[in-house]
């Protein structure tokens, strides 16, 4: 199967020239991926890699990645983080559409990671509730990419977090 993500880096404290870095890539198994270095010390890598499953190929290029310029530090794996215009586009509704379920859903629609003036969800929260609750047909593979996204994500995060305070969040969050 094909699965198509974008892993973002940045690239630090290296002297690799565009076309050094363009090479090293091409090389190192990431073919696969259409580069983007408009943004000055920045790496963006659209995969279209195929594997037995998203998580596979994730893995597989994150490795790749890793291997062709230990230098870069992933910033993101998408889609993972959307809005509901993102989402909307997604599974192909309007986003008053989408704004209408999440008022008439209320407490059942998903809570967003981020609430504010551009509330944000994890993309896969959203697919498999709208699959569950509202019986949308959406693409498996897109689920699967959404899913190995949002892991990715949430462990890159979850290593910014100091041990001790971890252990007292922990038993804060979960009760």
């Amino acid at each position: 199967m094909e699965f198509i993500f974008t892993l973002r880096y940045v690239l630090e404290n290296s002297e690799t020239t565009e076309t050094e870095l363009m090479e090293r890539l091409a090389m190192g198994g990431c073919e696969d991926a259409l580069v983007g270095v408009g943004q000055t010390g920045r790496l963006a890598l659209e995969f279209s890699r195929q594997a037995a499953n998203a998580q596979e190929a994730m893995r597989s290029a994150l490795k790749d990645v890793k291997n062709a310029a230990p230098f870069a530090k992933l910033v993101e794996a998408t889609p993972d983080l959307v809005g509901l215009t993102d989402i909307a586009d997604l599974v192909g509704v309007s986003r008053q559409n989408l704004r209408k379920l999440m008022l008439t859903h209320g407490a059942q629609f998903p809570a967003p990671v981020h609430d504010g003036t551009t509330s944000l969800w994890h993309l896969v929260d959203m697919l498999k509730w709208l699959e569950t609750q509202l019986s949308y047909q959406l693409d498996p593979q897109l689920m699967q990419v959404a899913e190995a996204t949002k892991q990715v994500n949430l462990i890159k995060q979850s290593q910014q977090i100091k041990a001790s305070a971890k252990r007292k969040l922990l038993m804060l969050v979960t009760s």
